[in-house]
């Protein structure tokens, strides 16, 4: 697919971004402060260290889950994602403007709590070097959406090369942290189980699926890459390489880093921790030893706030650009030709967002996105593969097992998130749709002479 089209001599957006950038994209995506914040919560899930099998569960939903998306990307190589393929896919059908509205409705809640996830990472972790209140953790957090978005200011090209340096910082902190307890893998501390761990309940199948919810916000990002397709080179051929590669690597460092970390510190101490990671090289290597682990986690952290706000700026000026949201969302910088309007309002949503506690900012972004974005979407690859076979260009291997196992994993999710959270993505969906059937009034009022 060329570039988006243009008037002569009007900015657009460039091809700049190879497989080494756009699997780098993927994985600072997904790595970020995720895998450093969520240890605790994710051993209290299930109460202890059988919480790993969460994991493990986690990383087959985002196998197989990313092979979906990699399907998607090979037909429709273009920025957006999750909204290009709803379009396409549901086109002649009564869904077929409904679907992508809910999708960036739904998105602009959802995006900048993923986001502000990572400067509350930071935050947190901060605190292990410098005693911070809960309001100045809270204003740190809002300045380096801030300094994210300055950064982001300028061309393609140079954010690309931005990129890969944040990358290798990403992948050094990760290197450090599972070599560091390679030596300590496996012992009886990290498999101390309590009585009973896996005895089949109610109360397990509850657990294990706050554990799955919460190993799937880790994971979350294998995808990054679609927002920003018709910034990539070959997208029909990169885009899908980048997820396979993305999710297979970070799946295998995710699960050893963890082992490593509860081999060191017992479980019991490490589910009450705030930066756990800062005590298990604290451990390891004296203070200094923790002192350095946690600027190195602060780096990734910023990392995956850089990448997320690249990513996400990118969805609704897609949205707007095909006249599915607000056009100024659809204007580009004129000197950097990136979508300036759309960086900057969600920017300013991810540094209000910053202002709430990390597990409530978890769970509520995954039960407002799962709905309309992985289910709807995994929908929309039947529906792509029978009206037009031949724009795929990369094909997953069982199909459909993989993209089953997929819809199966997001249901059992949601269904398990608690109430709460249950009904707050109902009614955000409900909510969308009160406000598509006004908008669709408007427009149309709009049309008439």
């Amino acid at each position: 697919m060329s570039e988006m089209p243009s008037p002569s001599g009007s900015p657009r957006l460039h091809r700049g971004l190879g497989l080494p950038q756009a699997t780098a994209l993927n994985m600072l995506n997904m790595i970020g402060p995720g895998p450093f914040l969520t240890i605790p919560l994710i051993l209290a899930a299930m109460g202890g260290p059988q919480a790993m099998l969460g994991w493990i569960l986690g990383a087959g939903l985002a196998i197989c889950d990313g092979m979906v998306w990699a399907e998607l990307a090979s037909a429709v190589p273009s920025s957006g994602g999750t909204f290009e393929y709803l379009k396409a896919a549901y086109l002649g059908t009564p869904l077929a403007r409904l679907l992508p509205f809910l999708f960036i409705w739904q998105f602009i809640l959802s995006g900048p709590l993923e986001i502000a996830s990572g400067t509350i990472g930071f935050s947190q972790y901060l605190t292990y070097l410098v005693p911070l209140s809960a309001w100045q953790q809270k204003g740190l957090a809002a300045a380096l959406t801030a300094l994210a978005i300055a950064l982001l200011y300028r061309k393609i090209e140079v954010v690309g090369r931005m990129i890969v340096a944040l990358w290798a910082g990403v992948l050094l902190t990760v290197a450090v942290v599972v070599v560091c307890g390679l030596p300590h893998l496996g012992s009886g501390i990290a498999f101390d189980f309590p009585p009973q761990a896996f005895s089949f309940s109610r109360g397990f199948l509850l657990g294990l699926g706050s554990a799955m919810l919460i190993a799937m916000y880790d994971f979350l990002g294998y995808y990054g890459v679609c927002y920003i397709g018709d910034e990539v080179r070959a997208p029909s051929r990169t885009i899908p390489r980048s997820i396979l590669i993305a999710v297979v690597t970070v799946a295998i460092i995710y699960l050893t880093m963890n082992v490593c970390i509860i081999s060191v510190v017992p479980w019991r101490e490490a589910m009450r921790s705030k930066f756990v990671v800062s005590l298990y090289m604290e451990r390891l290597c004296g203070p200094l030893g923790g002192a350095i682990i946690t600027v190195m986690i602060c780096w990734t952290a910023f990392a995956g706030v850089f990448v997320l706000l690249l990513s996400y700026s990118r969805i609704p000026y897609a949205a707007a650009r095909d006249g599915f949201f607000f056009s100024a969302f659809a204007r580009l910088h004129p000197r950097g030709d990136f979508p300036h309007v759309s960086l900057l309002v969600l920017g300013a949503v991810a540094m209000g967002a910053g202002f709430f506690d990390l597990d409530a900012v978890i769970s509520a972004l995954l039960s407002t996105r799962i709905l309309v974005q992985f289910i709807a979407q995994i929908g929309a690859l039947g529906l792509l593969r029978r009206k037009a076979p031949q724009a795929f260009t990369f094909r997953m291997a069982w199909y459909p097992l993989p993209s089953l196992i997929a819809l199966a994993g997001w249901i059992y999710i949601f269904a398990t998130s608690g109430s709460t959270y249950i009904l707050g993505g109902l009614a955000s969906l409900a909510a969308g749709i009160v406000a598509y059937v006004a908008w669709s009034r408007f427009r149309s009022a709009a049309s008439r002479p």
